[in-house]
Formats: structure tokens, C-alpha cells, sequence
């Protein structure tokens, strides 16, 4: 029996779709990075019981604090992007969190260099408020490990592929830290899509294409980009049809996320039938139904589908391409500044 609600929301769930294919379905996955992150502060005295936590969300990452603070007594302070609606609102203002979202823009980079410049005076009047800096700070790797115990017991012994959103780095690079760490054989395909500068695609525009989550206007410092063997840029259009084709031959009515992962992991599998392929299913399909789903008719055939392969981030070109990233000129990532212990 769980303790609380979080403890069962954020279990994940194991679907075979194929001998080879796997699916990692989560309600809401950021539960374990906010979840893991939260008993490593109260457990290394960092924070208090009553202890104010905030930080800045598009969504997902607001509910699950909300839901880690209700969990262990905290008090929650959520500086929000437009993409927290009326539904999520109200869920986090009866969790008892305070949310204040800053003003709409078209331009990504200034809705979330906006969120962060307001923490800082929120700090600033608020120093005994403790910031979470989900994007920066190394502890949201810490509650992935069970997860991975888990794929390392339930999936055969040998090679596995493991495909999902970057983001802010912590869930696909926590999974293959931990994965590898077990001796398990991972090469790790990181999704994004075009206009993120975490893999140097900002240069590339997708309108359409809902950014927030598996891709960043600025940088992550949580991002290890040398953990990526792979990495599939995949345009709106795309993600649509692979989330919609999920949707129709196994039932999982997922993100659009989980429609990047789903087509980029049936590539890498007619790639190398030898190994497991597991890919990520962030959350549910709710929140994309008007601006993805309601649009099912316009989704094409997968099979159809195939990236443009490239060695050059300037031959990057919508709608999907994809290269190994050992190929890619990057930056050196920044490691984050506290210890993951």
C-alpha cells in the first residue's frame, strides 16, 4: 500500500509492443526527479520540513513539486509559463502551491529567460526559499534509479537501446547512468526537436511543434551530451504521426514527446534488430489534444517516414534528420555544480 497518491502516480509501466520493443509508460514521470530530489535535500538537511521550494515549469515539472511537496510537508512556489492551464492551476493552488506566470511571448528563449530572472527576486526577497533548478542541479538524477533497477530486472540480459527527450537532461541521462552502472549494454538516442540549442538546432525553426519538455531555448546544464550516442531531431508533423500511430495499434494515448521516441526508436530497431529497444513515455496525451490529436487525419504513415542523416548541423533540415552524436561539433556540457551522491 503507498503512502501517498505520488508513490503510485509516479510507478511507471512496462508494455511489449514487440519481442524487441519496449514502451516506458509513465503518468507523469518528472514525479521521480522531484520525488528523489526532495528526500535527498530533507534527508542531507538542505531543507526543512515547512521549508519554502520553487522553481520555474511549463507544466509537468510544477505538478510533480506540488505533488513531492504535499508529500513531504513542504510549502511550493511555481513560477510558471502560459502552458500552465486553467486545469493544472487549480490542482496546484489546491495542493496548496502558489503559482504566478509571467507574461505570454512567441519567442521561448524570453518566456524562460523571464521565469528565471523573476526566481531571482524571488530569492532575492525570499532568501530562506530553497531553488530547485531542475535544469541545473544533479540531484533530479537520483530518483530515476529505481526505474532503472527495474528495466535491468524485467528486460533481458543483453544490448539495449533506450530512446526519449533530452530536456533537461535528467530522465534519459539518469537512466543510462544508472543503467550502465548495472553493466548493462545502453546506447542511449536522445529526441529533440528542431529550435533547441541543447543539441545546436535553434538555427532550425518548427513552429508548430511543442517545445517544451524535450527541448530548451537555453542552455541545461543537466544535459551530459556525451552520454548520447544518437540523436533524432523530429518536427511536429512527425511527432504527430508517430504519437497517433501508438495511439491506434497498442492503445497509449501519450504525448507528443512519445510520438518522437516511438518513430525515432522503429528506426533504430530496423537499424539493429540484435538489441532491446526501449523508448520513453513521458505523460498522457491529454494536454496535446487540441493542438496535436484533433489533428489525427493530417498523421502519416511511420513506415513511410525515414530522417535525413547528416554529419553537419548545417545540412539539419526539418522534417526529421538525425546523426550520431560523436559526429557533431558540441560544446563541452557544464557539469552541474552539486555533487550526485
Amino acid at each position: 500500500m503507498d503512502p501517498h497518491i505520488a508513490e503510485a502516480v509516479k510507478r511507471p509501466d512496462l508494455v511489449s509492443l514487440r519481442p524487441d520493443l519496449v514502451c516506458l509508460r509513465f503518468e507523469s514521470m518528472k514525479l521521480h526527479s522531484a520525488l528523489g530530489a526532495v528526500r535527498h535535500l530533507l534527508e542531507t538537511g538542505v531543507v526543512r520540513p515547512g521549508d519554502t521550494l520553487v522553481d520555474s515549469s511549463s507544466g509537468i515539472y510544477a505538478h510533480a513539486l506540488a505533488l513531492a511537496c504535499h508529500r513531504y510537508g513542504m510549502k511550493c512556489h511555481i513560477v510558471g509559463s502560459t502552458t500552465v492551464d486553467r486545469t493544472l492551476r487549480v490542482q496546484l493552488e489546491i495542493l496548496g502551491a502558489t503559482v504566478e506566470q509571467v507574461r505570454p511571448s512567441e519567442d521561448l528563449r524570453l518566456d524562460q529567460e523571464s521565469r528565471v530572472r523573476r526566481i531571482a527576486e524571488i530569492l532575492a526577497r525570499n532568501p530562506t526559499y530553497h531553488w530547485m533548478r531542475q535544469y541545473h542541479d544533479d540531484i533530479h538524477y537520483l530518483g530515476y534509479r529505481e526505474v532503472a533497477a527495474r528495466l535491468d530486472r524485467e528486460i533481458p540480459d543483453g544490448p539495449l537501446t533506450l530512446v526519449g527527450g533530452v530536456g533537461s537532461g535528467a530522465s534519459t541521462g539518469a537512466l543510462a547512468t544508472w543503467l550502465r552502472e548495472a553493466g548493462r549494454d545502453v546506447s542511449l538516442v536522445g529526441v529533440q526537436p528542431f529550435g533547441s540549442v541543447t543539441f545546436g538546432a535553434q538555427h532550425v525553426a518548427d513552429p508548430d511543434m511543442i517545445i517544451a519538455g524535450i527541448g530548451s531555448a537555453i542552455e541545461f546544464r543537466n544535459v551530459r551530451h556525451a552520454l548520447y550516442d544518437r540523436i533524432h531531431w523530429v518536427g511536429f508533423d512527425c511527432a504527430l504521426s508517430g504519437a497517433v500511430q501508438l495511439l491506434r495499434d497498442t492503445g497509449i494515448f501519450a504525448g507528443l514527446s512519445t510520438g518522437a521516441a516511438h518513430l525515432a526508436a522503429h528506426w533504430e530497431r530496423r537499424r539493429d534488430g540484435a538489441r532491446t529497444h526501449v523508448f520513453i513515455a513521458p505523460d498522457t496525451g491529454h494536454r496535446y489534444v487540441d493542438d496535436a490529436y484533433a489533428r489525427h487525419r493530417e498523421a502519416k504513415d511511420p513506415d513511410a517516414l525515414k530522417p535525413h542523416e547528416i554529419t553537419d548541423l548545417r545540412d539539419l533540415r526539418r522534417p526529421w534528420s538525425t546523426a550520431a552524436r560523436a559526429d557533431l561539433r558540441l560544446p563541452n556540457s557544464p557539469r552541474p555544480a552539486d555533487r550526485r551522491d
